[in-house]
């Protein structure tokens, strides 16, 4: 049996001034995007399932993957739409099922579902009746388009994330079963109103992972194909936003429906601890300068994990205007700030301004004077994959710099 995959994947933040473009996408065609089978993908995942299987034969198209970042400009989501789905054409009618890796919290400018757009036009090129598997991330929005769409679909299982190889390899294997056995599946979804934030979004630790263990009981117990819950990504300004319980199963609605319903009344009933405890920046900083060291600060809401611009200053403007009496290492994207530093060398002093690059509104440029601690190129590896999270020669510098007792230095982006 030939099975095509592809691939296409990206978190976006909405309120990111600056849109993502087509040139942040990394973009493998046919077998160049399978020859990595060790990572830690949903992708590898489900092609270690397939190579395990000798009568499949694995027909490879389009990867494109980029970094949480801003919504995807219309220019870019033109050109990366038009060639991904140029890749899979040919193949319309010589393959017996696909599977197709997503993020599921994707964005751009004219087309709030580029997910439900790319799976509407594969069912609409492939036919009704060939399987369609997709594996998602949990911060992910099914929209109705989606759904509609698709055969099955399996979704992460932790956050933070670890678990995408195995997300991968349970739909490879459930889109096999579709095959061999001749599956007929149902997919129920029961959406809850609630966005879950907060540290009871833990799966190893928090409420979220209680009920995520009640989702793997349901898929062990092998009464249904798949269940999970997806809780969206808060950034992500989409119209069908918020939490969601899934159940796959074979033909069977009522079984579906009731496992799902359980899930989401889990959910909701935790609903007053799924929430974000919030400290004004101000008392953080007293908190801070009362308390034996080390101690960390999460600005969620920068986090270019997620999709910010990475370029908010509040924290390090607040612990400078306070006097705070402790050594501080910041984070924060200023590529002008960088180059400055490269251009001046180690030990140099230089006069900079920091924040504020690409979100002036909410931040306002500080000017700060500082020595250029050490230098570096910043190619790095992100460890849960094993992907490589640098851009070659034109990635932009990352460099500590110290002003008084703070350090700071400068990340570029990070995966979802």
């Amino acid at each position: 049996m030939k099975i095509l995959v592809a691939e296409c994947m990206q978190e976006v933040s909405s309120f990111n001034p600056l849109p993502s473009e087509y040139a942040d996408f990394t973009v493998e065609r046919n077998s160049a995007f399978v020859r990595n089978p060790g990572l830690n993908t949903s992708l590898a995942g489900a092609l270690a399932v397939f190579d395990q299987n000798a009568d499949v034969e694995v027909v490879p198209t389009i990867s494109a993957r980029a970094g949480s970042g801003g919504v995807l400009s219309a220019a870019g989501w033109a050109q990366l739409s038009s060639e991904w789905l140029a890749e899979l054409a040919p193949h319309a009618g010589k393959v017996d099922a696909l599977y197709v890796s997503l993020h599921g919290a994707m964005g751009a400018q004219g087309e709030p579902d580029p997910e439900g757009h790319l799976l509407e036009q594969i069912r609409h090129l492939f036919g009704a009746t060939i399987p369609i598997v997709v594996s998602l991330d949990l911060h992910g929005i099914l929209t109705n388009r989606m759904l509609h769409q698709i055969d099955g679909l399996t979704i992460y299982h932790t956050y933070p994330h670890v678990d995408f190889a195995d997300t991968g390899r349970r739909a490879a294997t459930l889109l096999l079963d579709i095959i061999r056995r001749g599956l007929r599946p149902v997919i129920v979804r029961v959406r809850v109103p609630m966005l879950a934030r907060g540290d009871e979004c833990i799966t190893k630790t928090g409420w979220f992972g209680d009920v995520i263990a009640d989702a793997q009981l349901l898929e062990r117990s092998g009464k249904v194909l798949a269940a999970g819950v997806m809780i969206g990504n808060p950034f992500t300004d989409a119209p069908e936003l918020c939490t969601q319980a899934l159940v796959v199963a074979e033909s069977d609605a009522d079984l579906a429906r009731g496992a799902a319903t359980a899930l989401a009344e889990a959910m909701w009933a935790g609903r007053q601890r799924l929430v974000g405890k919030l400290v004004p920046v101000a008392k953080a900083v007293a908190l801070a300068a009362s308390m034996p060291g080390p101690i960390l600060f999460t600005d969620a809401a920068d986090a270019t994990s997620s999709g910010a611009s990475g370029d908010s200053n509040v924290l390090i403007k607040a612990l400078q205007e306070a006097g705070y009496p402790g050594r501080v290492l910041a984070q924060i994207v200023d590529p002008a700030a960088a180059r400055a530093a490269h251009a001046a060398g180690v030990g140099a002093q230089v006069n900079v301004t920091l924040g504020g690059v690409y979100d002036p509104a909410r931040f306002t440029p500080m000017v700060v004077t500082a020595t250029v601690e050490s230098l570096s190129r910043g190619r790095a590896r992100l460890e849960t994959m094993g992907v490589p999270l640098d851009g070659g020669d034109d990635e932009p510098y990352r460099q500590p710099l110290r002003s008084g007792d703070v350090l700071r230095k400068r990340p570029r982006s990070h995966g979802f």
